[in-house]
């Protein structure tokens, strides 16, 4: 596979240095790029990098995961117009596993092959550092006025930000340089990647390495990803889109693919799956036929779901899907875990019931008129209940004055009432 071919096609590369396709078709190479460790798991944001490491590897060169466990403790300026919060050592090593643990699912960092993945943390190196080593070492190779042309410091210069640009901040670039330096000098690692804002950032790296070796490194960005109304991509109401099934649960996960736009589905399926690009052209062409089944959202959402989460995920999920639009039974609530449960429910009039009252045995009507408020009167529920208008976990109620017992409960909590196609109403147990 042709690395950059395939980077091409898919519409991934933003900037490229002359000679990097050219060094990349001629030996296995190292390249690397930089995950910022502000949290223990990675979000769909990070995703394009993942995408990257990932084409790299398959390509047969070596993909090196770096944790900026050093620039974490100090802030990127590129793109931000306000400084970070800083982060102490053992913040940043509980960040670095979990962050490992969610890269393993995308990259080979185990195996025998030549170019298994590695992963690596700076503040192993940075910290050796004293300030004098650090100006000694590296300050004096790049200049001020070299470091004041990059356009991430003349942006934050002229912001309007009363507080300006930290010389923390301004120093981040010799930092993330000297990654690239120590990375080139210990592995051989001649290409560094990442998104289109840390161009000056990577070209600092790969001017350090000229002028402290005299070698050559490379660069590579790709573009930083927007929706078609412009707004920011990964991000909902709700905050961050996470791969961390505890932080972003599957189900929202796969409803967050299945509901983007058709202009974004096109453009996404071929930067966050690995469907080859004959197979993604007749996606396309028959979504055009019919846009009404969203054959892209739905081929999209499940190959990202099984990559990030798993087969057995992406089953739930659509399974959970199907219950707010009619096609749930009984048995797919029994099987759908709590977490999915609550996601797909989320929203939804919830009323606390003390368990003893089920105990004691109550009646459907009783348990929805004098312990919940799911209908104002035992008259009206049974007008819609001889209208076939009301479900008890997905299965119909025939009788208001049915019994209700613990073995109703699914995960041994909750009831799910249905009025109407509609409206739910939950039942905690508590």
């Amino acid at each position: 596979m042709n690395f950059i071919e395939e980077l091409k096609w898919r519409g991934m590369i933003h900037d490229i240095m002359p000679g990097t396709e050219e060094l990349l078709n001629k030996e296995i190479t190292i390249g690397y790029i930089g995950f910022d460790p502000t949290s223990d798991s990675l979000h769909i944001g990070h995703m394009v990098q993942i995408m990257l490491l990932v084409h790299f590897q398959r390509a047969g060169h070596v993909p090196v995961a770096l944790i900026g466990g050093a620039t974490g403790m100090i802030g990127d300026p590129s793109g931000k117009s306000e400084e970070r919060n800083l982060l102490d050592e053992p913040t940043l090593r509980k960040n670095q596993e979990g962050i490992k643990k969610q890269l393993s699912k995308f990259l080979d960092f185990q195996s025998d092959k030549k170019n298994k993945a590695i992963m690596v943390n700076n503040y192993d190196w940075m910290k050796e550092y004293s300030y004098l080593g650090f100006i000694r070492e590296i300050g004096k190779h790049i200049t001020v006025n070299y470091m004041m042309a990059k356009d991430s410091v003349k942006k934050r210069l002229k912001s309007d930000a009363k507080e300006g640009m930290s010389y923390t901040e301004f120093s981040y670039q010799l930092v993330q340089g000297t990654d690239f330096l120590h990375l080139y000098n210990k592995y051989g690692c001649k290409l560094q990647m990442g998104g289109s804002d840390q161009w000056g950032n990577i070209i600092t790296g790969t001017e350090l390495i000229r002028r402290k070796t005299g070698g050559e490194a490379f660069a590579l960005t790709c573009p930083l990803i927007t929706k078609t109304d412009g707004s920011k991509f990964g991000k909902t109401e709700a905050g961050n889109v996470w791969l961390d099934p505890e932080k972003t649960s599957p189900y929202h996960f796969y409803q967050f693919w299945l509901n983007i736009s058709d202009e974004d589905a096109a453009k996404y399926i071929k930067i966050f799956t690995l469907i080859g690009k004959k197979e993604i052209e007749t996606l396309i062409s028959e979504h055009k036929k019919m846009p009404h089944e969203r054959l892209l959202q739905k081929r999209l959402a499940e190959e990202v779901t099984v990559m990030v989460h798993s087969r057995e995920e992406l089953e739930s999920a659509v399974e959970a899907s199907q219950i707010l639009f009619g096609k749930g039974t009984t048995e797919s609530l029994k099987k759908m875990n709590e977490n999915t449960f609550l996601s797909v429910f989320e929203g939804v009039p919830t009323f606390d019931v003390k368990k003893e009252i089920l105990t004691g045995g109550i009646t459907f009507a009783s348990l929805c008129t004098e312990q919940s408020q799911v209908f104002p009167s035992k008259g009206e529920l049974k007008r819609m209940v001889q209208g076939g208008g009301v479900s008890l976990n997905k299965a119909k109620v025939e009788n208001p004055d049915l019994s209700i017992t613990l073995d109703l409960l699914l995960n041994k909590k909750y009831l799910l009432i249905q009025k109407g196609k509609k409206n739910y109403f939950l039942i905690r147990v508590v």
